[in-house]
């Protein structure tokens, strides 16, 4: 278990909050549903105000559904200095995340980009900008998979 034994809490961050994170919080909560996990928690937040209080976006509850993955209820939220101590782990989706989840948190000891846990370096394409929502989804369901994994070896 965590250091505060407790619940293992993770968020997951980008800009907007509506489009990668919302979908990272839903496929990793349909994994810990999937393993029958009850000790570990997906969340999600934003690093901007621009969206706050929208839904998730239509192309991610799209290719959610398409995959059999239920979308999370959800409305975007940005991150706080004070979200620091609720969460174990802030999971970014690209380099501007991580330094903005930084910058927010005054600390970098609990942020991580979701491609590290694929071993990979590059970022998770906004398919806000790209519109290629499939793209996305595979590379957030192949770090969720592999992010869980990580977790499990570490609590």
């Amino acid at each position: 278990m965590n250091p505060r034994n407790k619940v293992y809490r993770v968020c997951f961050v980008c800009l907007g909050n509506i489009c990668r994170s919302p979908m990272c919080e839903s496929i990793f909560t349909h994994l810990l549903k999937e393993e029958n996990i009850s000790t570990i928690e997906a969340f999600s937040m934003g690093t901007s105000a621009e969206e706050l209080g929208n839904p998730v976006y239509r192309g991610t509850r799209e290719v959610l559904r398409k995959h059999g993955i239920k979308v999370v209820d959800h409305y975007a939220d940005v991150l706080m200095p004070s979200d620091y101590e609720d969460y174990d782990l802030f999971v970014c989706m690209d380099e501007g995340n991580v330094r903005a989840c930084n910058r927010i948190l005054g600390k970098d000891d609990k942020t991580v980009k979701l491609t590290y846990f694929t071993g990979s370096s590059r970022d998770v394409a906004d398919p806000w900008y790209t519109g290629n929502f499939d793209v996305t989804f595979d590379d957030c369901y192949k770090g969720c998979k592999a992010l869980l994994e990580f977790i499990k070896e570490s609590i």
